[in-house]
């Protein structure tokens, strides 16, 4: 959902690196873009190593999320035309979830904030699962729980991290580039688009149950 649902991925940087310098980890912004992803516990430690046990990993991470969640409070506002497309989806009865590597508190903070409860049947948080992306287990939960085979969803991304997951899964994404240019995707497989918003694509209906995307 970051990134790809509203454009909030340089506010996380800042929070990680402010977070980071006060451990004493200074690292650029760029750093931080190619560096930091995935589930923070998991960022935690693979900075730090054993520095910090499994407690002080997960009250870190909070203390990032705590101050994002502040900082994009009044901020907060999804990409130009994904309000039309998710209009549009529910209208055709497409299912959808969310598979986020954010923790329950933002998942949550954003679903309510920008008002999305009636379109996405279920949402997968960082705190459900076990391996964080590159690995699929966050889009193999959704696509679980929504009852469709991995293989036959379409997921949307912004980052080479997800993009690989996504990959891993054997499904197809669209790219969001609010974070990552295109050629930061090259050695990715399945990458079917990008796009800098949803004002750039238009859902038809195919007819049994099935959607198209044209650009």
């Amino acid at each position: 959902m970051d990134g790809t649902m509203f454009n909030n991925m340089m506010i996380h940087h800042r929070a990680w690196q402010k977070k980071l310098s006060e451990l004493g980890l200074e690292m650029t912004l760029e750093e931080v873009k190619r560096d930091i992803h995935g589930v923070n516990e998991e960022i935690i430690k693979r900075l730090f190593g054993d520095r910090f046990d499994e407690a002080e990993r997960r009250q870190i991470a909070w203390d990032k999320e705590a101050a994002y969640r502040e900082i994009y409070a009044d901020k907060i506002k999804l990409l130009p035309g994904l309000q039309d497309f998710l209009d549009r989806a529910k209208e055709l009865k497409i299912p959808m979830g969310i598979g986020t590597a954010a923790p329950k508190e933002n998942a949550e903070f954003a679903i309510e904030a920008l008002q999305l409860e009636t379109y996405f049947t279920t949402v997968v948080h960082s705190d459900m699962v076990q391996r964080g992306k590159p690995d699929p287990q966050v889009f193999e939960m959704v696509s679980a729980a929504l009852n469709i085979p991995l293989a036959e969803s379409l997921i949307f991304e912004d980052s080479p991290t997800g993009a690989k997951a996504a990959a891993n899964g054997d499904s197809k994404s669209i790219i969001l580039t609010t974070t990552h240019t295109p050629e930061e995707f090259e050695k990715i497989d399945r990458i079917q688009h990008f796009m800098q918003d949803y004002e750039q694509v238009e859902l038809t209906d195919a007819g049994e149950g099935w959607f198209e995307l044209h650009f």
